[in-house]
């Protein structure tokens, strides 16, 4: 696995469930676009797959 992963919010979060909201914001999304950077572990990877149609994801 990768040290890091490069996390895009690709799609908005409006009309989805609330509990996706929150593993976005979890995650450090608040816009489109934005691009974060997190460290690659078991816990991260989880909240990715939950929102997975929304994001983009690039190991680095």
């Amino acid at each position: 696995m990768a040290n890091k992963l490069q996390i895009t919010l690709t799609r908005s979060v409006i009309g989805r469930p609330q509990d996706q909201k929150d593993t976005v914001k979890a995650l450090g999304l608040r816009k489109m676009h934005q691009t974060v950077e997190q460290t690659d572990n078991a816990a991260i990877r989880g909240m990715i797959n939950k929102v997975a149609h929304l994001v983009t994801v690039k190991e680095i």
